[in-house]
């Protein structure tokens, strides 16, 4: 049983992976979706990231491999999902690495409010490997969808002096990318609506 969980705490069940996106942060990032969340908000935009059957399997040192090799052409990560805070040992694991070995940024959106993460026994390791935390469950009668933020319920935590919220500010709401495989990502906090 112990050999399963440290197994489970080197694999993330990841969505997708974006290496280039300017709509999930300040500056442009790496962008990874988790597969799997509990929390269920009514109004999900990735409803098709709850599912924890969904997605695939990846070790933790093969993504931070891909992340790796993206500097130089990124200013840092962003995690969201699914719910990143449901994999914790594994999002450790990948947010230790970043932390240590690279000079990108770390930007993390939780459903979880603040006051929930202060209960997990990883909350400190984590949040000294986090730049920005945006936290709390998307409330659709609260539609924000401007500076990071879904609903205005959700609440900023700027962890280290990196960014300010003037930053979270000039990150445009959506975006469109074409992969060269003629695949059609919608991006954003906004995705629906364009600029």
């Amino acid at each position: 049983m112990a050999a399963e969980g440290a197994r489970r705490s080197r694999r993330l069940r990841l969505h997708a992976f974006i290496p280039h996106s300017r709509a999930n942060g300040p500056g442009c990032r790496a962008v990874v979706w988790v597969q799997g969340c509990t929390l269920g908000c009514p109004g999900c935009f990735n409803p098709e990231t709850h599912d924890f059957r969904g997605g695939q399997w990846v070790g933790v040192d093969e993504l931070f491999e891909c992340i790796r090799a993206l500097q130089g052409t990124i200013e840092g990560i962003t995690v969201s999902g699914g719910e990143p805070f449901q994999q914790r040992p594994a999002l450790l694991a990948l947010l230790q690495r970043v932390r240590a070995e690279t000079d990108l940024s770390v930007l993390v959106f939780t459903g979880y409010t603040w006051d929930e993460i202060q209960r997990f026994r990883e909350t400190a390791a984590l949040l000294s490997c986090i730049d920005v935390l945006i936290a709390g469950r998307y409330d659709e009668r609260l539609r924000l969808a401007r500076d990071l933020r879904g609903s205005a319920n959700k609440t900023v935590h700027l962890l280290t002096p990196r960014y300010g919220l003037h930053d979270l500010q000039l990150t445009p709401v959506s975006e469109v990318i074409i992969e060269p495989d003629g695949t059609v990502v919608i991006s954003g906090i906004d995705p629906l609506r364009w600029q």
